[in-house]
């Protein structure tokens, strides 16, 4: 008889690893501790809940990094993906969900699988000695007694960061006489984003206003924490310089503004939900009180009365360091039965985080059946990403990591005429090679 297999956490990676696990018909436990111990960010108790953005981000897979790795996580299966596609909501080229129906789409599939049991209670600590095969997936919001359990296993600090929350507002409550619709340069629909108009003294006041703006205070153990790069607080933007913002996310290019002159600099809106009435503000994760975003945001024309579904907040991540702790199909080195799967491993985003998952859930169920399973090939995405949080990454400067083409191996510099290839050309030349390494690799894991 095949043993169980328990994975801890019902995130987007715990949930993927636990589908995974179950399609190759390994009797999985799937352990959420939601709502029997809640977190600083969650605002229900839905398996694959989505905390700060509702967008798995580019969906191109020709010339995206992160639109290919969608492109093969479907070919591999992948639940998230299936989920994703089923209540996708307009988002130009991105794939963007409804983030209520996503999740309980995934709460559906795997309540209603024959082979998984879910268990709503907190794992304090690292897994009873008796689970064999473990799949810890924790996420950024790992409970203090499991992240304590991490770091005496394997003797190292776990490293955190912040990462930020944007506000979402109703649509109703937009100003469209000053707002309008429309993507830049027109992509998608041409209509996917709603956009704030701000003239260059606008603007420099609401610099100012952010720069000024009281916000949350830390915890004495939290000062310290580093941000993600990839997910600054917006005021943080600002005090880096009065105009980055305006050549980053508030950047006015490829728009015309129909009810006025071109803007300065712009603030856009994303759809957050299927029936499109509630709207995220890109890029503007805060850290700002509450009071404090309620005045400022609402001086952006076309904000004056919005009112906010919900309000941005930011909660502290948790990752280990992957290459130095995780062997290459993501066990522990210091104990082989755990595995890690998700932003614990030091991966950054929902899209890597489930691919991740799928990852361990493949390799899991693979150990269970006593097969012998192959990695992905470092072309492809997926190998790509797995690569980097399991030793491809320098261990002494190790951060998280967004899947990029910098993490695959470079292709060839010239086609086979001779030319240089470079810029959209070699990108779709990474995206060709990817697909042709991963036929063989998918073909592998249904033998």
């Amino acid at each position: 008889m095949t043993r169980t297999v328990h994975v801890i956490g019902g995130g987007l990676a715990g949930s993927e690893a636990a589908w995974q696990l179950a399609q190759a018909d390994i009797p999985t436990v799937l352990h959420e501790m939601r709502p029997v111990r809640t977190t600083p960010a969650h605002q229900t108790d839905g398996l694959a809940e989505l905390v700060c953005s509702n967008s798995l981000r580019s969906d191109d897979a020709d010339y995206n990094a992160v639109g290919l790795l969608h492109e093969e996580m479907r070919r591999a299966g992948s639940l998230i993906l299936a989920q994703a596609d089923a209540h996708k909501v307009p988002a130009g080229g991105a794939l963007a969900v409804d983030r209520d129906g996503f999740s309980q789409g995934v709460q559906a599939a795997l309540s209603s699988h024959p082979r998984i049991t879910i268990v709503r209670e907190e794992v304090a600590g690292l897994p009873p000695e008796d689970w064999e095969q473990v799949v810890i997936a924790t996420g950024p919001l790992t409970s203090p007694a499991m992240a304590e359990g991490l770091r005496e296993l394997t003797g190292e600090a776990s490293l955190a960061f912040f990462d930020a929350i944007a506000p979402i507002v109703t649509k109703d409550s937009i100003d469209f006489t000053k707002a309008w619709f429309q993507s830049r340069y027109d992509k998608g629909t041409g209509s996917d984003y709603i956009n704030c108009p701000l003239d260059k003294d606008q603007y420099y006041a609401f610099i100012e206003a952010l720069i000024t703006g009281e916000k949350v205070a830390f915890h004495e153990w939290e000062k310290d924490t580093p941000y993600f790069e990839g997910c600054l607080p917006i005021e943080v933007m600002a005090e880096r310089g009065r105009d980055t913002l305006a050549y980053g996310p508030m950047k006015p290019v490829g728009l015309t503004n129909p009810n006025g002159p071109k803007p300065f600099a712009v603030v856009q809106l994303r759809q957050d939900n299927a029936l499109g009435t509630l709207y995220n503000l890109v890029g503007f994760q805060t850290k700002l009180r509450h009071g404090e975003q309620s005045r400022i945001f609402r001086a952006i024309p076309g904000l004056e009365n919005a009112e906010f579904a919900r309000l941005g907040g930011l909660h502290r991540n948790t990752f280990v360091n992957g290459p130095r702790v995780l062997d290459r199909s993501l066990r522990l080195k210091a104990q082989p039965r755990l595995r890690l799967a998700g932003q614990i491993t030091g991966c950054e985003g929902y899209v890597e985080s489930s691919a991740i998952g799928l990852l361990a859930g493949l390799f899991a169920a693979a150990e269970a059946l006593g097969r012998e399973m192959l990695r992905p090939p470092a072309t492809t995405a997926l190998g790509a990403l797995l690569n980097h949080v399991t030793g491809d990454a320098e261990a002494e400067t190790y951060q998280p990591m967004n899947i990029n083409f910098g993490l695959f191996p470079p292709p060839p510099e010239r086609d086979e005429k001779g030319r240089r290839v470079k810029g959209r050309d070699r990108k779709k030349l990474y995206a060709e090679r990817a697909r042709n390494a991963l036929t063989p690799w998918i073909n592998s894991l249904r033998e």
